[in-house]
C-alpha cells in the first residue's frame, strides 16, 4: 500500500476536498445556467427599450418580470460564490506558474486572490439584484440619479470589475490547469478591451445601443466563462 505523502497516493482529506470542489462547481454550473435563463427571459419578454436600454431595466419595480429577473441575479450570484469555493488549494501555490510571473510577487499575489474576487463578485450582485434602480436605470453624467440607482449601477459595475479581474488572475494561476488557465486568458483579453469600450462610451455618449450591446455582449461572456469553469472543474479529477 503506498504511503501518505507518496507520489500517487491520494489521502482521505485530499478525496474529500476533491468531491466537495466537484460539487461546488457543479452546483455553479446549474446557479449559472438557471440564472442566465431567467434574466433572459426577463429581459426578452419584458417590456424594456430594447438594445438602447440596460439590462438591469427589467427588474424595475411594477415590472412585469421582476421577479423573474431578481431571481436570475440571485442565481448568478450564488454561481460566483459556489465557483469561488469550487476553486481547489493549488492556486495558492500555483506549481505551474511560469518563471517571470513567480518572479514578480505582485502578479503571484494577484493570481492568489482569484477566489476572493469571485466572492466580492458574488456579494455586488447579490446588491445590484436586491436594491433595484428607477424607471430608466439613470446614471451620471448625463442622467439625474437616486441613491438607489446609484448602489445598483455601483455594485453592477463592482461585480463586473472582479469578475474580469479573476479572469486575469485566474490565467496566471489556473487552478485545474491548463484548461481553466487558457479560458480565464480568452475571457480576459475579449473582456478588457469591452469594458473600456462601455466605460468611454458611458461617459463620452451616454444611453444608447452602442452601451445596450457591449453591456449584453459582457455580461453574457462572464457567464459563459464562468459556467465553462465551473464545468470544468466539476469534471476534473485529482
Amino acid at each position: 500500500m503506498a504511503e501518505p505523502g507518496r507520489p500517487g497516493t491520494t489521502t482521505a482529506p485530499a478525496v474529500h476536498a476533491d468531491v466537495a470542489r466537484r460539487v461546488a462547481a457543479s452546483a455553479a454550473a446549474g446557479c449559472a445556467l438557471g440564472g442566465a435563463v431567467a434574466v433572459t427571459v426577463a429581459v426578452v419578454a419584458g417590456p424594456g427599450p430594447g438594445l438602447t436600454g440596460y439590462v438591469s431595466e427589467a427588474g424595475i419595480a411594477g415590472s412585469g418580470h421582476a421577479a423573474t429577473y431578481r431571481i436570475g441575479v440571485l442565481a448568478l450570484a450564488g454561481a460566483l460564490l459556489l465557483l469561488a469555493a469550487a476553486l481547489p488549494a493549488e492556486v495558492r501555490a500555483a506549481p505551474a506558474l511560469p518563471p517571470w510571473v513567480r518572479a514578480a510577487p505582485a502578479l503571484l499575489a494577484g493570481a492568489r486572490a482569484a477566489p476572493a474576487l469571485l466572492a466580492v463578485s458574488a456579494v455586488c450582485t447579490a446588491v445590484s439584484g436586491a436594491v433595484t434602480c428607477s424607471a430608466g436605470c439613470p446614471l451620471p453624467p448625463f442622467e439625474r440619479a437616486t441613491v438607489a440607482d446609484l448602489v445598483h449601477g455601483g455594485g453592477s459595475i463592482a461585480a463586473t470589475a472582479a469578475v474580469v479581474l479573476a479572469m486575469v488572475a485566474l490565467a496566471l494561476a489556473g487552478p485545474a490547469g491548463r484548461a481553466v488557465r487558457w479560458l480565464a486568458g480568452g475571457a480576459a483579453a475579449l473582456a478588457l478591451p469591452l469594458c473600456a469600450t462601455v466605460g468611454l462610451a458611458m461617459l463620452l455618449v451616454g444611453r444608447g445601443g452602442v452601451v445596450g450591446v457591449l453591456e449584453r455582449l459582457i455580461l453574457a461572456l462572464a457567464v459563459l466563462w464562468g459556467l465553462a469553469t465551473a464545468t470544468v472543474l466539476a469534471l476534473a479529477r485529482r
